[in-house]
């Protein structure tokens, strides 16, 4: 009987300098919701805000997946995530890399590289395989608020220091990550608290 391979991916935050990143590996059956919820949980921000993936389909065009708005909101059509399997794209394009916006207002945007197919090695997906560095917190606002925030906690001298810590609430070392301490949500769960939300 032929095992049902897994999908690898490297996640990389863009425009931040040293890179952020993240690489996973989730099922060949999950949706582009299901890639969603398990870049956020390897990431580690908690899904406050809207997301979008951008798939490339030719030199000048796109495919939006993400949450639709009511109608008449969105600038383009959106497909909803939970409908599409990333696998659809993939038998589709030759194009191994996509995007991914997260909180329209900060405007984290993520390259998502497509690293091939791999059999399955673990009991249950996603997993992390590997990354490095902390991901911003959420609300920090954007890429300068982030090097602001950054400056700030470094220097007990700096006038925003103890707001930013109470802020924060805990410790932040932008170097710190571990694979191993990822832990994945069940992106059906979050599916239907995404419905009881909206409905």
């Amino acid at each position: 009987m032929t095992k049902k391979p897994v999908f690898q991916f490297k996640i990389t935050l863009l425009e931040i300098e040293p890179l952020i990143w993240r690489r996973i590996q989730i099922s060949d059956q999950c949706t582009f919701w299901d890639l969603h919820v398990a870049i956020q949980d390897a990431m580690g921000w908690t899904d406050s805000h809207l997301h979008q993936f951008k798939l490339p389909i030719s030199p000048s065009k796109y495919k939006y997946v993400g949450i639709p708005g009511e109608k008449g909101e969105d600038f383009y059509p959106m497909i909803p995530g939970w409908k599409m399997k990333v696998s659809d794209h993939y038998k589709s394009t030759t194009n191994q890399k996509i995007f991914y916006l997260y909180d329209f207002g900060d405007k984290w945007e993520n390259l998502i590289e497509f690293e091939g197919e791999y059999e399955k090695t673990a009991e249950k997906y996603p997993i992390c395989l590997s990354g490095e560095r902390a991901c911003p917190p959420e609300d920090v606002g954007s890429i300068q608020g982030y090097e602001d925030f950054l400056t700030a906690i470094k220097d007990p001298k700096h006038e925003d220091h103890l707001r930013l810590l109470e802020w924060i609430g805990r410790k932040f070392d932008p170097e710190e990550f571990s694979a191993e301490n990822v832990k994945f949500s069940n992106s059906n769960i979050r599916l239907k608290k995404l419905f009881s939300y909206s409905g």
